[in-house]
């Protein structure tokens, strides 16, 4: 049973184990102080492993009350928060009890945002059903919705009490969603090289609860490096800035992980065009996506991606910071003024100005 413990300001433990949602309520017992758990969920999770969480939960004497949100990125917005809100005031929630958030990064994030504000800041456990929830979102505090003008731009950071991640829940999603999870993996193994890029080595015989620890330690040592995101951490970006902008350029119907595996691509391709690594590497970095099924070429010019970039939360006066790999196992910040994006974006996108 691999347990991670992630040392922030507010520790806690990260654990791995096969069964471990039918024992969410004897494990999350000790950690709080209430007895009531606002189970918040979404439409495809609910039916799966609603009622056995409940049953958990109910076990250890928790008074458990169930919010099912509809499934997708578009719950991440203001009206969820709002109705998440006044369903924790509507079932008096007071500041020892506890939000349980039963889902992959969109109920992840938003019942971690609800926990952040209401009451100004109550305690909550992830329950990722999904890989990418798994190895990233469920880590690190970050909790945020969408706005308008693009991803995640209110949040706060808020640890939770604790996450539980039971990996035979990942049997019952469909490829597609696995695969969007593997994205982060990809991003993971790109980041620390060696030997997480030798486990995705043959997708058929991947161990992914070994894989899963294995990309937790990888995120606990730059949160505890870096909580609050403001250095090194934003190396976990990898990926994100140019994907959150195909996100935006598709009205999200093109999904997370398939827009941050895009935009990995894009990142190496730029690092190439600047002679920060070998011009190899994009085609490595492609190849393994593609091992697991992702894309790599974004459907939208750079003219449809700039709006966004500039927009992004990432982004400091002037100035934005993106992520490029020097090669598996080293990534660097590099600071880049907003107005040279024009110039910048086609080296990312090669050939791509003047398609649809």
């Amino acid at each position: 049973m691999p347990t991670i413990t992630v040392r922030t300001a507010r520790p806690y433990d990260v654990t791995i184990q096969t069964g471990l949602l039918d024992r969410v309520g004897e494990c999350s017992a000790p950690l709080l102080p209430g007895r009531t758990a606002a189970l918040v969920t979404d439409s495809t999770v609910d039916p799966l492993y609603g009622d056995r969480a409940q049953a958990s939960l109910e076990a250890a004497g928790f008074r458990v009350c169930r919010l099912v949100l509809p499934a997708g990125e578009q719950t991440k917005c203001l009206s969820r928060l709002g109705e998440t809100l006044e369903f924790l005031a509507s079932n008096r929630l007071t500041r020892t009890d506890a939000v349980f958030a039963l889902g992959g990064g969109v109920i992840g994030d938003l019942a971690g945002f609800a926990s952040a504000v209401y009451l100004r800041g109550i305690r909550y456990v992830q329950l990722p059903t999904t890989l990418l929830a798994a190895v990233d979102s469920s880590v690190g505090g970050k909790t945020a919705i969408d706005l308008a003008a693009g991803k995640n731009l209110a949040g706060a950071f808020h640890q939770p009490a604790a996450v539980f991640c039971d990996p035979t829940l990942l049997s019952t999603l469909p490829a597609e969603t696995f695969s969007d999870g593997c994205a982060e993996v990809v991003k993971y193994a790109l980041l620390d090289g060696e030997p997480l890029r030798t486990l995705l080595a043959d997708p058929a015989k991947v161990d992914w609860e070994r894989v899963v620890a294995a990309c937790v330690a990888v995120k606990r040592d730059l949160v505890e490096k870096d909580e609050h995101d403001l250095g090194e951490r934003m190396l976990l970006n990898l990926g994100h800035t140019f994907g959150h902008a195909v996100e935006q350029a598709s009205a999200l119907t093109v999904t997370h992980g398939k827009a941050v595996a895009i935009g990995m691509v894009a990142a190496s391709r730029l690092a190439a065009a600047l002679g920060l690594c070998g011009a190899s590497l994009p085609a490595e970095v492609a190849e393994l996506l593609t091992r697991y099924g992702l894309p790599v070429e974004s459907p939208y010019p750079p003219s449809r991606l700039l709006p966004a970039m500039g927009t992004d939360k990432k982004r400091a006066g002037q100035v934005l910071r993106l992520v490029l790999p020097e090669r598996f196992g080293k990534c660097v910040l590099r600071e880049t003024p907003v107005d040279e994006l024009p110039s910048l974006l086609p080296l990312a996108f090669p050939g791509k100005e003047g398609n649809p």
